[in-house]
């Protein structure tokens, strides 16, 4: 294995490890629906906002790496879900479904030998694939972290 493929594995890991905290599928897991929904009070968000953000974020970076098309959406109102409740019962799991496949697309980007992560994205204004991948896994740790936290003062953490 060559350095670079060795960093293009530690990368690809690093968008789900759990080396430092829970991975994204525990902090997601065995959420009582009835709290997906609910703010604990002093908390910005609900569950469900911060599952959506992640989400969302993730799969708008996922898009500018592979999209020459690439529109940037409005931040912040397109970042975050319009409102504290999922829009339906199946809208927690299909969002991390969703989620799921859109960071192993990622793990296949950091891990493709075609892709040289020093490269700026050509539709970008100076961003290399290695930055946007840093950014991802960085950006869903944070946010990881602060569903724990509402998990747990909705008294829902750990999971069941």
């Amino acid at each position: 294995m060559t350095q670079i493929d060795s960093y293009r594995t530690a990368i690809s890991k690093m968008l789900d490890w759990e080396e430092a905290r829970p991975r994204f599928a525990k902090a997601t897991a065995g959420m009582d629906p009835t709290l997906q929904g609910r703010k604990p009070d002093g908390l910005p968000y609900s569950p469900w906002q911060l599952v959506e953000h992640i989400r969302f974020t993730q799969h708008d970076i996922l898009d500018f790496c592979r999209r020459a098309d690439y529109k940037e959406p409005k931040w912040p109102d397109d970042y975050w879900p319009k409102g504290p409740v999922p829009p339906s019962p199946k809208a927690w799991e299909e969002s991390v479904s969703s989620w799921q496949q859109d960071r192993d697309a990622l793990q296949q980007l950091a891990t493709d030998p075609a892709i040289d992560l020093l490269a700026t994205i050509p539709h970008g204004t100076g961003q290399t694939y290695l930055r946007e991948l840093l950014l991802v896994a960085d950006h869903n740790a944070y946010h990881t972290g602060e569903l724990i936290v509402v998990r747990r003062a909705l008294g829902a953490w750990p999971p069941a």
